[in-house]
């Protein structure tokens, strides 16, 4: 059993994901906290979760938790993550990091004058094969990076009142699926120097597609394309001078990779090979930074992570995408 004791906050499917994970893994999972006391016991039943809290404030609040995960709609992290952090709770939250750059910035500031971890639960940057390929990256052995591409395009619910469809929800490609190439093209080229998106709306409001093209401080570009109404192959590429990296659906999952040469060789196929979704490799990586006192690590900062919520505050601002909770 792993160190810190975890708290799940929420009980839907995002979180049951991570909570198979979690006792996949070892994690000490000691409590789980619900709006309502029935689905917090339900869901601590099935997990074998020692408590459950009927409340958001007493999950927080618990003598019983160290850190949180919270798992609720994108426009509820910024004030679940909040509650955890003023309750002295380390804190993982769920991707996008916040609704906004606003709350995120907000978010950083209270978890470091208070000494906690605050973490983006992107999940991909901590898997396997995510690993190996930024240790090629750094190798040269594809040369100087010069474009990547990566989709994430699913066949989703069109019923006006799904999550995905609503804005009051945060609802459309964007935060939902969105983020995942957005984070990938941080993740290997840093901070896009310019940024260019066009968004198809449906009936809601809600982007149903969104297209971006970045360019970064290196000179290399950069392409996503998210889709809820329509599934697509979900890869991602990364071209270098002296090689490539293709990685196989579903790239932002645990998956598999092949390397090429220039001449289009295989110098090494990668095989993930683990079990499960994956998701307990981020909870243990929150774990080390707080054993090691870092509060974070490399494959993913707090700063960046409020930086990645101001390129997605820019994408929604120039395809016209606002939410009904943020100020005109």
């Amino acid at each position: 059993m792993t160190s810190l004791r975890w708290g799940i906050l929420a009980t839907g499917g995002i979180t049951r994901m991570f909570a198979r994970d979690a006792r996949a893994a070892g994690l000490t999972v000691t409590a789980v906290g619900s709006r309502s006391i029935d689905s917090a016991r339900a869901f601590a039943a099935e997990y074998s979760i020692p408590s459950a809290y009927g409340s958001y404030a007493d999950l927080a609040a618990a003598d019983d938790v160290d850190i949180v995960y919270v798992g609720t709609p994108h426009p509820w992290h910024y004030e679940n993550a909040l509650l955890a952090l003023e309750h002295g709770k380390h804190v993982l939250v769920e991707k996008p990091f916040t609704l906004n750059q606003a709350e995120a910035i907000a978010l950083r500031e209270t978890a470091r004058s208070r000494g906690l971890l605050l973490m983006e639960a992107m999940w991909t940057r901590y898997l396997p094969h995510m690993i190996r390929i930024r240790e090629i990256i750094g190798s040269g052995a594809i040369g100087e990076v010069r474009a990547l591409s990566a989709d994430h395009t699913q066949s989703l619910p069109t019923d006006p009142g799904h999550r995905i469809n609503a804005l009051a929800l945060g609802g459309g490609a964007l935060l939902d699926l969105g983020i995942y190439p957005v984070s990938f093209a941080w993740d290997v080229l840093g901070r896009p120097e310019t940024i260019q998106a066009s968004a198809r709306f449906g009936e809601t409001g809600a982007d149903t597609e969104i297209a971006t093209l970045f360019t970064h401080a290196s000179g290399a570009v950069s392409t996503t394309v998210s889709a809820a109404r329509s599934a697509g192959p979900n890869r991602a590429w990364i071209l270098g001078t002296a090689g490539r990296i293709e990685i196989d659906p579903v790239w932002y999952a645990a998956a598999d990779f092949t390397h090429y040469g220039a001449d289009g060789a295989v110098v090494e196929r990668f095989v993930t090979g683990i079990e499960g979704r994956g998701m307990q490799f981020q909870a243990l990586a929150a774990e080390r930074f707080v054993a090691a006192g870092t509060l974070e690590g490399d494959e993913l900062t707090l700063d960046e992570s409020v930086e990645i919520m101001g390129t997605l505050d820019t994408i929604r601002e120039q395809v016209g995408l606002a939410y009904p909770q943020e100020s005109p």
